[in-house]
Order: C-alpha cells, then sequence, then structure tokens
C-alpha cells in the first residue's frame, strides 16, 4: 500500500486525538483510512490491522503485569517516600537538581512519568510556594528528570520497544543509562537556566503534603524497586533469563510484603491494572495502525529522504522514533509504532536488536510532550498552569528528548 495513505490515515488519528476523541479510537479510525485510502480493500485492511495488534500482544501481556509494581508504589506511599527522600537529602538550595532526581527515580523503577510528576509536584509546589519560584521551571525540572528515567525504565515504551526488536530488556535499559545522566545534566545546568524570566509566574497556593508518619519506611520502601532490577539483571550478569512478566510482579509482591502492607495487595494491583489497562488499549489502537505503516512503502520513503540527506544509515531509529512521537503526542505509543515499523530496516543495516530499540525509545522522547496527548494537560494541571503557559515549555522540553536522543545514538556509533 502506498506511503500517502498511512500518512493520512495518521494525520486523521492526530486530529481526531485532538479533538478529544479517544486515543484508542482515533488510531483505531486512522488506521482504517490509511489502509482504504492506501489501496487495500477493506478485508484486507482489518488484516494488517490485527496482524498489527497480535505483534504488540506479548508487550500487551508484560505491562499488565507491570501495573503490580507499580500499584505498589503508589498505592503504598513508597513511591512518594522515595521522592521526599532525595528532595530532603539534597536540600533546597538544590531543589531543582532534588525534582528532576526524584523524577528520575521514580520513572527508573517503573513508575509512569505522568503519576511521577503528579507524585513529586505537591512537594515541589510546596517548596515553590516557599521560595517563590516559578511552576514553570519546577515542572520543567520534573518532566526533564522524568523523561530521563522513562528510558532506562522497566515502563511500556522500553518493554514494548525491547519486545519488538526482540532484545533483552535490560540491555535495553542499560545502554540507556549515560544518556540519561547526560539530560539530567542538561535539564538542570542548561535547560532551568534558559527559561526567560516572562515565563515566571507566582506559584498558586497548595495544601501541605501530608504527614510522613503515614508513609512507609525509606527501606522498605526501596526493596520492591530494588528485587525487580536484580531479577531483571540475571540474565547480563549471571545468564539466568527471568522475563519481566514474572520480575515485574515479584518485586511488587515482595515491596509490599516487606511495608506490612499486605492488606493493600488488592487494591495496588487493581490500581495497577486500571492504570497499565488504559496503556493497553491505548497499544491495540497504536497496533492497528502499526500495522498499516509496517505494511505501507512509508518506511521506504523515509530511508529515501535520509539516504538524499546523506544521512548515516543508524539515523533510521532515532528519526523514526520522533517522528512517531510526535504523530502520537506518546512515549509509549510512538515507540510501538516506530519499533513496530522499522526494526527490520534497522536491523538490516548492522545495528544489533538492543541499540536499535534503545535508540527508538530515547527518541520517542523528543515529542510525546505535544497537546494532543495526555501528557500534556496532566502535567500542566497538576501544576495549574494555562494552556498558554503550558504551551512555552515545549521548546525546552524538545531539547532535552533531543539530546536524551543524540546521546544514545552518539553512544551507537562509538561502541
Amino acid at each position: 500500500m502506498t506511503a500517502i495513505g498511512a500518512l493520512i490515515g495518521l494525520l486523521v488519528s492526530v486530529l481526531l486525538i485532538i479533538k478529544k476523541i479517544s486515543p484508542a479510537y482515533s488510531l483505531i479510525a486512522g488506521a482504517i483510512v490509511g489502509g482504504l485510502l492506501g489501496g487495500l480493500p477493506l478485508t484486507e485492511t482489518v488484516k494488517v490491522m490485527t496482524d498489527g495488534v497480535k505483534d504488540v500482544t506479548p508487550a500487551i501481556i508484560r505491562i499488565l503485569t507491570a501495573g503490580v509494581l507499580s500499584g505498589v508504589l503508589i498505592k503504598t506511599g513508597a513511591a512518594t517516600t522515595i521522592s521526599n527522600a532525595i528532595i530532603n537529602t539534597l536540600g533546597e538550595k538544590r531543589v531543582f537538581a532534588a525534582l528532576a532526581l526524584a523524577t528520575m527515580l521514580l520513572c527508573a523503577v517503573g513508575v509512569f512519568i505522568d503519576v511521577a510528576v503528579i507524585t513529586v509536584a505537591p512537594i515541589a509546589l510546596s517548596i515553590g510556594k516557599r521560595l517563590g519560584l516559578s511552576p514553570s521551571v519546577l515542572l520543567i525540572a520534573m518532566i526533564g528528570g522524568g523523561k530521563c528515567g522513562n528510558i532506562v525504565s522497566p515502563n511500556p515504551n522500553t518493554i514494548i520497544a525491547a519486545e519488538n526488536f526482540k532484545a533483552d530488556l535490560s540491555s535495553v535499559m542499560f545502554y540507556n543509562i549515560l544518556p540519561a545522566i547526560i539530560g539530567l545534566v542538561f535539564t538542570v545546568f542548561v535547560i532551568i537556566r534558559l527559561i526567560p524570566r516572562k515565563l515566571t509566574i507566582v506559584a498558586p497556593g497548595q495544601e501541605e503534603i501530608t504527614d510522613d508518619k503515614q508513609l512507609p519506611s525509606l527501606t522498605s520502601s526501596l526493596i520492591a524497586p530494588f528485587v525487580t532490577i536484580i531479577l531483571l539483571a540475571l540474565r547480563p550478569l549471571a545468564g539466568i533469563t527471568i522475563d519481566p512478566l514474572i520480575a515485574l510482579p515479584i518485586g511488587g509482591i515482595c515491596g509490599i510484603l516487606c511495608m506490612k502492607q499486605w492488606k493493600n495487595i488488592l487494591p495496588s494491583m487493581e490500581y495497577g491494572l486500571q492504570k497499565m489497562s488504559t496503556v493497553a488499549v491505548l497499544l491495540i489502537g497504536t497496533g492497528t495502525i502499526a500495522g498499516v505503516i509496517k505494511n505501507s512503502t512509508l518506511k521506504d520513503w523515509i530511508l529515501q529522504l535520509l539516504e538524499q540527506a546523506h544521512f548515516n544509515e543508524i539515523m533510521i531509529a532515532p528519526v523514526s522514533g520522533a517522528l512517531m512521537s510526535a504523530a502520537t503526542a506518546s512515549t509509549t505509543a510512538g515507540a510501538t509504532l516506530a519499533s513496530a515499523s522499522f526494526a527490520e530496516a534497522i536491523l538490516a543495516v548492522g545495528i544489533s536488536a538492543a541499540w536499535g530499540a534503545a535508540m527508538i525509545n530515547s527518541s520517542a522522547t523528543v515529542l510525546d510532550h505535544l497537546p494532543h496527548g495526555s501528557f500534556f494537560h496532566a502535567t500542566g494541571g497538576v501544576c495549574e498552569l494555562t494552556f498558554k503557559q503550558r504551551l512555552k515549555l515545549i521548546p525546552y522540553e524538545t531539547l532535552i528528548g533531543a539530546v536524551l536522543a543524540a546521546s544514545t545514538t552518539l553512544l551507537c556509533l562509538v561502541w
């Protein structure tokens, strides 16, 4: 089928999402339009769409089981304990570094980036109120840290990129550690200083954060992510393969037992399942349009454009990740589309599966914050920014994502 049909399908999906229609339905509708306009009959269009969903099914199962870990961290208060500890250790004088690091580590241990920002935001705004800091600057610090943590996490975007490349998840996470550190430093020492004073507004009044006595201890809070990371690291360290489908829920269960909150196991699992179900449904919609794109000549167009622009073939991964994140305004959907559509082409030029997945994962953070996605509105709302104030932060978020993508790509070149 033609690339024009696939592009029109993507455009239809974006327009429907902007019109506040469910992203999953928008993507399915775009896939149907793209298939038909691309020259496929209706029956073949449906077949291509369902084949695309089949490709993401293994990742969907792993993402649903990841809800156990995510739910435990949030419902028990462990995520809040970890973020409080980081901020209290670094102190208010290093508030931007503290906020960025707190959000980064929360994402790195498996918390969704929007949930991580929402978790840290009350602490950030409380400090901002005392110090007279702009909510816009505080939000950029949290988003920058969250993006850095997201590319080294067992979150859906990393899981599905590794799955589509048939790469080891722990290797994909490991390859992005240095880029994440570079991105964190860039956020704290460059981006924060770039934001002009005209963005500075009076911090909104916030209620004081809840009593820390109700939260679990730091040691017990760290058990869940620690066990998960150890289990995932057994393959590169000892040659023992434990699938994320097993490692993520085991980590969550160990954590809740060590926090002595076993009565919260069911509420935590239900909360995590609810959060992950939203992503799973989105991935089903994403899989339909990924199937259409994969069967179109769009990837050939991009390869030809890269060749005419005299770009190295390695640029297929970061360019496709950035473009798909822009189309979907989602790290997960962007990583899904790019890895499902271009994995074969990337592997064909000699790039290893782990590096290909790592580059697409980091480049999916370049434009995942555009206004037709939920992340834009969730993060702006939690910091009480107007639409116009939130819109002005997009260039800075894009710079952070670009640094992450460039760092991973350069490391792949010199590895």
